[in-house]
């Protein structure tokens, strides 16, 4: 575990693995740049299946049960093992940036951290934010989430509560809410409230 301090927060940041041993120390200091950052860790492409690296605010774990996180959910974005090589490494890196520049405006409170899992079959990267009922906060970060990693408009990209995750039935979470952009000249942004049903 290491402490990172950027802007106004200090991140923990954890690489692990499945069983969830930490495995490596990434930075030696407590305090470094966000390019230092970059640097002294692995490529997420290059890491074993069955490891994730996790960056979260000094004080939150990363995991569902923490009091921070437990009526929170995740923005998931979710590759397939041919996207390792051309997109893992380039969402893993801006959505730190997200992080780290506190790009989420008003909103960046309500942020805890970042997962990245990388496993066998596809990846996943995912932002954590504290309270899913905060429709507003978790549709902005969504929305400025989608726009920073430049995802194309067709792909939709989906919130998922912590607490329906723990208590899915089959292999997939439903998703809350979802945001999509549609190719308007202004690029306007629409989200869809997903209504369990």
């Amino acid at each position: 575990m290491s402490l990172v301090v950027f802007g106004q927060h200090v991140y923990i940041v954890l690489l692990e693995a499945r069983r969830g041993h930490q495995i490596l120390e990434l930075v030696k200091d407590n305090c470094e740049p966000p390019c230092g950052l970059y640097n002294h860790i692995q490529l997420s492409s290059n890491l074993m299946p069955g490891c994730d690296y996790s960056l979260f605010k000094d004080g939150i774990e990363p995991m569902w049960e923490d009091e921070k996180n437990k009526r929170g959910g995740r923005w998931l974005i979710t590759l397939n093992k041919q996207q390792r090589r051309s997109d893992l490494d380039r969402f893993w890196l801006e959505t730190l940036l997200c992080l780290i520049g506190e790009s989420f405006d008003d909103y960046s409170d309500d942020v805890c951290g970042a997962v990245v899992n990388v496993r066998a079959k596809g990846d996943k990267i995912a932002i954590w934010t504290t309270e899913c009922e905060n429709r507003d906060a978790v549709t902005h970060i969504g929305r400025v989430y989608k726009e920073r990693l430049g995802l194309p408009p067709k792909i939709v990209i989906g919130y998922q509560s912590h607490a329906d995750t723990a208590t899915k039935s089959g292999s997939t979470t439903k998703n809350r809410i979802t945001v999509s952009v549609t190719p308007e000249p202004a690029d306007v942004f629409l989200a869809r409230i997903v209504t369990a049903g």
